[in-house]
This record gives C-alpha cells, structure tokens and sequence, in this order.
C-alpha cells in the first residue's frame, strides 16, 4: 500500500499517483522548492526585480537606458545572472535572456537575447 510523502495517509487511485490530493502535491513541492536561506531568497529577489527593470526599459529588444533611470527603479548592478565577453572586446552583463553593456557618458545598451 502507498502513502502520501505529504501527510502519509493511504493513496487511493491510479497506480502511478503519488499524492493523496492536490493540496499535498502543492504542500510538498513548495517544501523541497522554497529558498532554503534568506540570503538565497534576497539575491534571487535581486535577481527578478532587476530583470523587471530590464524588460520595463528594453521593451523592443534594444535600446539605450542612462544608469541613474536604472538606478532609480532599484537596478542593482552587482547583480547578473552570466557574462558575455564579445570578440570585439564589448562585455555584456545578462540576467537571463536581458543584458546591458556600459557605453560613454553613463548610458547603457539594454539588448534582449534570442533565445
């Protein structure tokens, strides 16, 4: 007989099923998913908050963003997901499939990667 690795009670149903009901499918999922550590849980908010404020500036796949506009939405640029350094010397901070470069008097080029 199976029980639920939720809330052990008997599983009735399906052969293959694994949980009793939804509620502890979703239960369990949230248990072994969830940021184990507040400072996971703070860089991946940094994380999503500067990839909003990407997708807000660069809504046409590129364009050019000033860095105190970024700043005042709360971008953070310790904060970036990969690096692209390209063979013509430019490097691109991504976060995820949206990145920036540094270009000349604190602009930004904001581009959007095919993915």
């Amino acid at each position: 007989m199976k029980t639920c690795p939720e809330c052990s009670e008997k599983i009735v149903g399906r052969e293959d099923k694994k949980f009793c009901s939804d509620s502890c499918r979703n239960a369990y999922n949230n248990k072994i998913n969830k940021d184990t550590t507040n400072f996971m849980r703070n860089v991946n908010n940094k994380l999503r908050k500067n990839y909003r404020i990407l997708s807000e500036l660069n809504t046409d796949g590129k364009s050019k963003a000033r860095r105190d506009k970024m700043i005042n939405k709360g971008f953070d640029f310790d904060f970036f997901t990969n690096i692209l350094h390209t063979k013509t010397g430019n490097t691109y901070y991504f976060l995820y499939d949206q990145g920036y470069r540094s270009l000349d008097n604190d602009y930004f080029m904001l581009v959007k990667k095919e993915i």
